[in-house]
């Protein structure tokens, strides 16, 4: 097939329009001083996609506008004050709300979530992962807010502060859930335009999404973690009787265990794989954004970065170590299934060679019984033979041949022995013959 969509006539590659629009299908948001935004990551499963999609297309029709017709990774909805953006990740979908002229007087006693209807917010389908109000207030041409001020925003707790981009801003946060549910973030624009606030409001997002989404692995990696102790030391006693002479070890039994032992490792493994996956690829996008963000320290607080490294950073090592301590058991178990296999497979060659040597034996003896019933086998049927040869003798002798009867009996005695004894081991060379022939 031609693709030429250019002046020259060239045939263009088919994919060429979608890789120029890969870069710009999630655009920065341009966000002016004061904004009020709310924001949703929700996670959703493969089989509630479609859902979601139809869900967020009613949100249009809400408004009276025109859906679109095909789900995209981002959407922008404008109407009513309201601008609401949906974007689509690999494991979750998020919506930011943002409202613009507002009063930031009120910082958080009204948010733009509950401007959405809350019947359409209900029919959302997933479950919500992060879910935190930003207030973005405009300081270019008023003082910073006292401390305290600050602090009564976020309902006494402590809190995180920091001046992004080289102090073109001010950034408070608790990173906690307050009286609504939600987190909570104070923003203060000192002297960035409404493109860098975006930007910066968009590293702080994705700083806390992602960092939601890179602690999922967390409980797993604890439960996980208990159990493998306990693993450990089953497997150590294995390998220790193992590594001790015992007789009366069951080696059934025990490579039971270790098939046991190996099928628990394996479906942990399949459980806990790709989580601890995506946790390795949350924490890089959380490094990345915290380096983007340029934090200078306001006095007496810790940055977003010193918070975020001193506890998130230990959370996924925890995960990693999880991670590892799972692949080298395996590899452990798989090293003593290897030695117990072998311990086995000596057993059964030791108990072949018994058996052979028992079958030698045997077949020796047998050899010497059948010498002996060949034996008596000539002996038997030369006496028979010798008691058919005198019924012809004795025909002949009556019938008036004249001869010594006794005589020719006698001497016939030792032909038919000779003949009986001859014919015997013909026929038991030409059966070895036989057996030669097909052994080869």
């Amino acid at each position: 097939m031609k693709h030429t969509n250019n002046a020259y006539g060239l045939d263009i590659h088919p994919l060429r329009n979608a890789l120029y629009a890969e870069l710009h299908s999630r655009p920065f948001q341009v966000i002016p001083s004061p904004a009020h935004i709310s924001y949703l990551a929700v996670m959703i499963k493969p089989d509630q996609k479609e859902q979601e999609f139809a869900n967020f297309c009613a949100l249009y029709e809400r408004f009276n506008l025109q859906p679109p017709s095909q789900d995209g990774a981002c959407y922008e909805l404008v109407c009513q004050g309201l601008t609401v953006r949906r974007d689509k990740h690999s494991e979750f979908t998020s919506y930011m709300v943002m409202r613009t002229n507002v009063d930031d007087k009120v910082p958080f006693e009204e948010n733009p979530l509950s401007k959405l209807p809350q019947d359409w917010l209900q029919n959302i389908p997933g479950l919500v992962i992060g879910a935190f109000h930003l207030v973005i207030a405009d300081a270019r041409e008023t003082p910073e807010p006292e401390l305290s001020y600050v602090k009564e925003q976020f309902e006494g707790m402590r809190l995180v502060g920091s001046r992004p981009q080289n102090g073109d801003a001010q950034v408070w946060t608790s990173f906690q859930l307050h009286s609504d549910g939600c987190g909570r973030f104070l923003i203060y624009n000192k002297s960035m335009s409404d493109s860098q606030l975006g930007r910066m409001v968009l590293r702080v997002v994705e700083i806390e999404t992602y960092r939601l989404m890179c602690l999922l692995a967390l409980p797993l990696a604890r439960k996980y973690t208990a159990q493998l102790v306990e693993m450990d030391n089953k497997l150590a006693k294995i390998t220790n009787d193992l590594a001790e002479p015992n007789d009366t070890l069951d080696d059934s039994a025990l490579l039971g265990e270790l098939i046991d032992m190996a099928a628990w490792v394996e479906a942990a493994r399949a459980k806990t794989s790709y989580r601890f996956s995506a946790t390795r690829a949350y924490h890089d996008l959380v490094v990345k954004r915290l380096d983007e963000l340029k934090e200078d320290e306001v006095s007496g607080h810790l940055t977003i970065t010193e918070f975020m490294t001193r506890r998130l950073t230990p959370a996924v090592r925890t995960c990693n170590a999880t991670g590892d301590h799972l692949e080298s058991l395996s590899k452990r178990i798989d090293r003593v299934s290897d030695m117990m296999r072998t311990r086995v497979e000596m057993s059964i060659q030791s108990q072949n060679q018994h058996l052979l040597t028992s079958m030698d034996r045997r077949s020796k003896i047998q050899l010497a019984m059948q010498h002996t019933v060949e034996g008596l086998s000539v002996a038997a049927i030369s006496y028979y033979s010798v008691g058919l040869l005198k019924f012809l003798i004795e025909a002949a002798y009556n019938k008036g041949l004249q001869f010594d009867k006794s005589l020719a009996i006698g001497i016939s005695v030792p032909i038919v022995v000779g003949g009986v004894w001859w014919a015997t081991r013909r026929i038991h060379k030409r059966f070895m013959l036989l057996a030669k022939k097909r052994e080869d």
